[in-house]
């Protein structure tokens, strides 16, 4: 099994959602990005997700535009990234890491190349938001060819018609992005959530994760109840933007508060 799916395997045999943390790598500065990475583990993160900054996140919101700028400000590259990853797999042996950005730095140099650099540095999956399922003839295959899970987004419009095609070569979990709209600005309501899991569930063996406009403990743990992940993101990136290269310390409490609040769910499912 890959360390995706053994970690969801983990959750699931613990009757819970996995935590799923996101941060955009090199922010503040690629040299403080590994003590907030190791903070997101010690907090209580199954997976991780490190995001490429880019100049145009179309899908993101404010607060990860903001992180990109900071990152890009820094200096931070692609290989930067890279490296941060290849040292976080040093460390963190059995955590899973994904890469979540946009197409351009991921197939500026080749797919095949981005693909066996992304092996190479330990990374487990590849979230890629603008390239949809039906263009994605380099990607994707190439990803597969390296042994990297293709991690694919569902949305509320993704309909019956639809869903076939982003289920297809998709692995690792499917990403259900829960508002139709950018990343920490909205919040879903429970009930569509939860209609919108049941139906992918029945579609996939994939575990189900949700994001978008979570961003805290008692959504997280509403969630916890339905998803098999949680994936909160925004909400770590302000704490970062607040306390720049001292952020480790408040992240790690965080993450500890939402790892409780996806406990606190699985023992309610249990009850």
């Amino acid at each position: 099994m890959t360390r995706l799916a053994d970690s969801f395997a983990r959750s699931r045999a613990e009757g819970r959602a996995a935590l799923i943390a996101f941060v955009t790598g090199g922010d503040p500065t690629p040299a403080a990005t590994g003590a907030i990475l190791d903070a997101l583990v010690e907090g209580g993160a199954d997976v991780i997700e490190l995001g490429m900054p880019f100049t145009d996140p179309m899908a993101d919101g404010p607060a990860i535009q903001r992180a990109n700028l900071r990152a890009l400000a820094a200096g931070t590259t692609t290989t930067d990234l890279l490296a941060i990853a290849t040292a976080f797999r040093v460390r963190h042996p059995q955590v899973p890491l994904v890469l979540m950005g946009y197409a351009n730095p991921m197939v500026r140099r080749g797919a095949e190349w981005f693909a066996a650099e992304a092996a190479r540095a330990g990374v487990d999956g590849v979230i890629c938001v603008d390239i949809p399922p039906e263009a994605d003839g380099a990607l994707g295959p190439a990803l597969r060819a390296a042994g990297i899970d293709l991690i694919r987004l569902a949305t509320p419009t993704t309909d019956a018609a639809r869903l076939p095609a982003v289920l297809d070569g998709a692995s690792g979990f499917l990403y259900y992005v829960s508002v139709a709209g950018i990343t920490g600005t909205q919040q879903a309501g429970q009930a569509s959530i939860e209609t919108a899991v049941a139906r992918f569930k029945a579609a996939t063996d994939l575990p189900v994760a949700v994001g978008f406009g979570v961003r805290g403990p008692e959504q997280a743990e509403a969630i916890g109840r339905v998803a098999d992940g949680v994936v909160v993101g925004s909400a770590i990136v302000d704490l970062i933007a607040e306390h720049g290269a001292q952020a480790a310390g408040p992240v790690r409490e965080f993450i500890s508060t939402l790892s409780a609040a996806v406990k606190r769910a699985a023992k309610e499912k249990a009850a």
